[in-house]
């Protein structure tokens, strides 16, 4: 048990408390923590989360929280400790909690396991070619079909599998698809050629991993130097009937040049977020048989949201201990990460 209870103030949408916190982590919360899981501050300048905010040691914050700005810095001369019970912190944390010294925790770890798994799916059922056989078996309706001599080059057996980024996320894909019969190889140029070994992968330039995967799956953060690096030369350097991967962020992206080459059929792809993040009704990419396009769910959703509550919950435990954050943020790592 942590030697105190530090004073708590919640901080999001008001409705994703609920959701948020089930009864387990919101029993377990109230163990290491002091306070009132009614008041959820979505505006700090509101009298109930003005008057929380100015004796807060630590802020939980989750999607829907106010910015903690030089401003509110100033409501609460207590504060100490940020955790976000999501992942990325960007738009979240400023320059003023670093310059003041505010530690600052990120559940990124605890959702990156749900992307990871939803990668892993999507790579294994693009290579069978399932969404190509579930239309075609839909259209003959019980008439006989040559599958085996149609869809004689699907499989996983030694496909080439493509990851773009060893952060998080790309990390735990390339764990989990190790155990199969599969070919990994790797671009990131953080990560050098004997890290890239004792990964378990074989790293390689972008230009011949898009030339040479069977699926290629972006794991890459959102930076000025990520915009569209899969770009319409890259997108053409890629096989006849290669799968392109995205639960990244769609600016990676070139949105004309990849729905170009979707439209003429030649690629497949798997899209769980694009730009803008909700498509416009328009688009051919709702309708295309070759495209399995979902909208950003590839992150925690439903109870998976209890994982990253639960590790939020454990951080502030650590800090209660008086001991470090399992899951850290420091302010020299967001230049490069989500």
């Amino acid at each position: 048990m942590p030697v105190r209870r530090p004073r708590t103030l919640l901080a999001m949408a008001p409705a994703l408390g609920p959701r948020l916190l089930d009864d387990a982590t919101a029993r377990r919360l109230h163990e290491v923590a002091d306070l009132d899981t009614d008041l959820i501050a979505d505006d700090f300048g509101r009298p109930g989360a003005a008057a929380a905010l100015a004796q807060a040691e630590v802020l939980l914050t989750f999607w829907g929280a106010p910015r903690v700005d030089a401003r509110v810095l100033a409501a609460a001369p207590h504060l100490r400790a940020v955790v976000h019970a999501a992942g990325s912190v960007k738009h979240l944390v400023t320059d003023a909690c670093w310059d003041r010294g505010i530690t600052v925790s990120s559940a990124a770890e605890a959702n990156s396991v749900p992307v990871a798994e939803y990668t892993v799916a999507m790579v294994l059922l693009s290579n069978k070619r399932v969404l190509q056989l579930r239309e075609e078996y839909r259209a003959v309706r019980g008439r006989p079909h040559d599958w085996h001599l149609r869809y004689g080059h699907a499989g996983n057996y030694r496909r080439t599998v493509g990851i773009v980024g060893a952060s998080r996320i790309g990390r735990r894909v390339i764990e989990l698809l190790r155990p199969y019969d599969l070919q990994l190889i790797l671009y990131d140029p953080y990560v050098s050629g004997a890290e890239a070994v004792a990964l378990g992968v074989r790293k390689v330039g972008l230009d011949v991993l898009c030339g040479t995967s069977d699926v290629v799956s972006l794991h890459a953060p959102e930076l000025p130097e990520t915009r569209s690096m899969i770009d319409r030369r890259r997108l053409g350097l890629m096989r006849d009937g290669a799968t392109l991967i995205n639960t990244a962020r769609g600016s990676l992206v070139d949105a004309a040049a990849v729905t170009e080459e979707l439209l003429s059929g030649r690629l497949h792809a798997v899209i769980d977020v694009t730009e803008p993040e909700v498509l416009p009704a328009e688009s051919p990419l709702y309708d295309l048989p070759n495209v399995l396009l979902t909208p950003h769910i590839a992150g925690s959703v439903g109870n998976e949201l209890h994982r990253m509550a639960g590790s939020a919950v454990e951080e502030i435990a650590r800090y209660a201990a008086g001991l470090p954050f399992a899951h850290g943020v420091r302010r020299e790592e967001l230049r490069r990460t989500a």
